[in-house]
């Protein structure tokens, strides 16, 4: 086996709390609080509500399924339930400078795991520090395939990762439920998205169900091949796995903190497109039928997400013009603006046509250090307004404000907690590290759950 993998898997079990700097675990609490807020939001989606009342015979003790009306079900389906449900609304935050939504797949395995060990606040917020750690860096050290979706492939070995260190695994033991966990890594297409296919979440949730059962596996006396992830990752569900750098500033560079939140309710690689069309609007202020065209340029990933007639909630998130027109008619694009209703909305169907995508090699060729975009707004009046921007915000290196952040967890939380929850829910996250147990917290969820 590496020896790479086998240092990895060593600082994901031997860190202790007082490694972690101070500034790295405020950070941590900040991803904590944003992935609760969408985990809580999907979990009224219908798909992900009905799938829950399918799954509500089986229900039994073990973990929380953060939903309201939900009964507690087995820790590895709690964990599943969690993950699918934050990946419905695309919203999660994820990794600046690799393909993955690290802290969505992460956190559903750690708290289900955590509630049945009754871990400690500290416990949670160590182990997503360290499985953040792991996922970073083998999601950097892997090359996808071509058509790859980062749902339950890299982000799944950092989950299985953090659930070994919730249940106290050494380092050989988290280096078996990792290598054990490479057998159940998932297969995934960006395809599904532009097909409104949202069978592409169920693999994010695969993410916390790996995390809550690896680590049973490897305590059960399973055994893994010593190269498992190499291969898998290197000849199986990728095209290459290079650790040269995968160790680089271990212990000092902590890529939690080099993540994006997102505020579009969208998928991320559009986002820049969206901040540059922000601000060609902010300038000339148009209403929608002034509007002549919208011409937007950027990197070859985003510029595929071009669907002009996405065909429901889900594929709508992954289009252009539709976020574009969603700006545009309704001034915004988080959650609640582009939601069912504006598939429907005439206005916006009229603005879709008018939008315009192509690549700009030059712009492809500065991934992923810098993801461009670049807009040309044009009225019928003949009035033109060009804006670019390198990145999109919300990123390590332009981040968004925490106060935006918090306005968006209120927000989402507010879908299924009274308003006394959601203001209690965040200040509980904001003291983690004092929980006795993650049940406190799970309680303080329950408690709080509005009934729909």
């Amino acid at each position: 086996m590496s020896q790479t993998i086998e240092t990895l898997a060593q600082f994901v079990a031997q860190t202790h709390w007082d490694d972690i700097p101070a500034p790295v675990r405020e950070h941590a609490r900040l991803v904590l609080l944003d992935t609760v807020g969408v985990i809580l939001a999907g979990s009224v989606r219908p798909e992900v509500a009905a799938l829950r009342g399918r799954m509500a015979s089986t229900a039994g003790p073990g973990a929380t399924v953060y939903a309201p009306g939900a009964p507690t079900h087995d820790l590895r389906s709690a964990a599943l339930l969690n993950g699918i449900a934050g990946r419905a609304i695309e919203l999660c935050e994820g990794l600046r400078l690799a393909s993955g939504q690290a802290a969505m797949q992460i956190l559903p395995g750690i708290l289900a795991v955590g509630e049945h060990a009754c871990a400690s606040g500290r416990d949670v917020l160590a182990a997503l520090v360290l499985g953040y750690e792991a996922a970073a860096r083998i999601g950097m050290a892997f090359t996808p395939r071509a058509l790859a979706h980062q749902n339950g492939q890299a982000m799944l070995l950092a989950a299985a990762a953090a659930g070994a260190r919730m249940r106290g695994l050494d380092a050989a033991g988290v280096s078996l439920a990792m290598r054990i966990s490479a057998v159940m890594m998932m297969t995934p297409s960006y395809t599904n998205t532009g097909a409104g296919a949202t069978a592409l979440n169920v693999a994010g949730g695969m993410a916390g169900f790996a995390g809550a059962f690896a680590p049973d596996l490897a305590l059960a006396g399973f055994e893994a091949q010593p190269d498992a992830i190499e291969e898998a990752l290197g000849k199986m569900v990728g095209d290459g796995f290079n650790t040269e750098h995968l160790l680089d500033e271990l212990g000092t560079r902590w890529e939690i903190t080099r993540n994006y939140f997102r505020l579009h309710a969208c998928c991320n690689p559009i986002h820049p497109a969206l901040d540059a069309l922000r601000a060609a609007l902010d300038a000339l202020k148009p209403r929608a039928d002034e509007i002549e065209r919208i011409e937007f340029a950027t990197y070859r990933f985003a510029s595929v997400m071009a669907n002009p007639a996405p065909s429901n909630y889900f594929a709508s998130k992954y289009s252009l013009p539709h976020a574009a027109a969603v700006m545009v008619v309704r001034g915004d694009t988080r959650h609640r603006a582009i939601d069912d209703s504006a598939l429907a909305d005439p206005a916006i169907t009229a603005v879709r046509a008018r939008v315009r995508m192509a690549e700009d090699a030059a712009m492809s060729a500065q991934v992923p250090r810098l993801k461009p975009a670049r807009v040309t707004l044009t009225l019928k009046d003949g009035r033109t307004m060009t804006r670019a921007v390198d990145s999109h915000a919300g990123d390590f290196n332009n981040p968004y404000d925490e106060a935006l952040l918090r306005e968006k967890f209120r927000d989402l939380a507010g879908d299924v907690l009274t308003p006394k929850g959601v203001a209690e829910a965040e200040r509980a996250i904001d003291r983690c590290e004092h929980w006795t147990s993650v049940g406190e917290f799970a309680g303080l969820l329950k408690q709080s759950l509005k009934t729909i």
